[in-house]
């Protein structure tokens, strides 16, 4: 069988760095001397948390919107998120004059749907509590309506932004690192870093972290394709939560060394860890990259680590229950 090529390029991933350039904040690395002794290596905690909107998202949302055609602005944009890609397609939307439609699960951290309110969104919860049904549904209703769809991972600006350029950022301000830990959901920040990261360091080590009880990526490679919807697991993690895209597997397939599963404990130990440590409190999805290397399951290191920390947004409720 041929080899697979994905349709995503280092040229599009510089375009989206050079477009965001300005337009964002360069979110600091800081060094973790705690997170070093733990895994013997020199690590490093790269703070999207500390990202106009609060995560990475806004990264591959600018970016995507901003290739939108006249006719496709008139159309109109639908989308669908479990917090974090809502709000910046609100956040990107509103600088470009445009009203986003954006389909939610019913669990959707209370927070974030606030936050796409508060944006300007048409903001629309589904009966779904799990992304996957959510999706689907929010995916014909864009087709009926005539919307263009900006998908939350599964698109190539997407990752480019969330990703890609992320990874461009890292390898500058790290240059010695050769290993990277971070969450996965859909894959968009996973496979943009992943493509970026081999294409300048072919030997580094790249590690996905994910629940426990939604480890689609994991699955994916284990059946050899990708495994695109799950059944809903109720979690704190949300942005973790649901199937991996078709795109963002065929990226990962071979460029992933391996894959941390943690459980709904470990990812609030990963919370409760950071805020004592570094005193910043991060959501329980960007938490699982974190508890995969305090468990020692994010396997051994021999070279630089940094540990992507994706997203602060979280509800005041989600802390109290971690944290009492």
């Amino acid at each position: 069988m041929p080899d697979r090529v994905p349709p995503l390029s280092l040229s599009l991933i510089e375009q989206a760095r050079a477009f965001l350039s300005g337009r964002l904040r360069p979110t600091p690395v800081e060094e973790s001397p705690a997170l070093s002794a733990i895994l013997g290596v020199p690590a490093w905690l790269k703070l999207e948390s500390l990202q106009v909107t609060g995560s990475f998202k806004i990264r591959g949302a600018l970016f995507r919107l901003s290739r939108l055609s006249e006719h496709e602005k008139r159309a109109g944009i639908a989308t669908c998120s479990a917090g974090n890609h809502g709000k910046a397609v609100a956040y990107a939307a509103r600088s470009l004059g445009l009203v986003p439609t954006i389909t939610v699960p019913s669990s959707v951290d209370e927070s974030k749907y606030r936050a796409m309110v508060a944006l300007g969104a048409e903001v629309i919860r589904s009966e779904f509590p799990g992304y996957d049904d959510t999706e689907e549904w929010a995916m014909r209703e864009a087709e009926r309506s005539g919307r263009v769809w900006i998908s939350a991972f599964d698109d190539e600006a997407i990752m480019a932004g969330n990703g890609g350029s992320l990874a461009l950022e890292i390898l500058e301000d790290v240059p010695d690192a050769r290993a990277f830990v971070l969450p996965v959901g859909g894959g968009g920040m996973s496979a943009g870093l992943a493509f970026a990261v081999r294409e300048k360091l072919s030997h580094a080590t790249i590690v996905g972290c994910q629940h426990e009880a939604s480890p689609a990526l994991a699955l994916s490679l284990e059946r050899g394709h990708a495994v695109t919807r799950l059944p809903a697991v109720e979690t704190a993690a949300g942005g973790i939560e649901g199937g991996i895209g078709r795109k963002t597997f065929e990226i990962l397939r071979s460029r992933i060394d391996r894959v941390a599963l943690v459980s709904e404990r470990e990812i609030f130990e990963g919370v409760r860890w950071i805020l004592e440590k570094h005193q910043h409190l991060i959501e329980p999805s960007a938490a699982a990259a974190v508890a995969a290397c305090l468990t020692g399951k994010a396997g051994r290191f021999e070279s630089p680590v940094v540990v992507v920390i994706s997203g602060r947004n979280v509800s005041l409720e989600t802390p109290k229950k971690i944290l009492l």
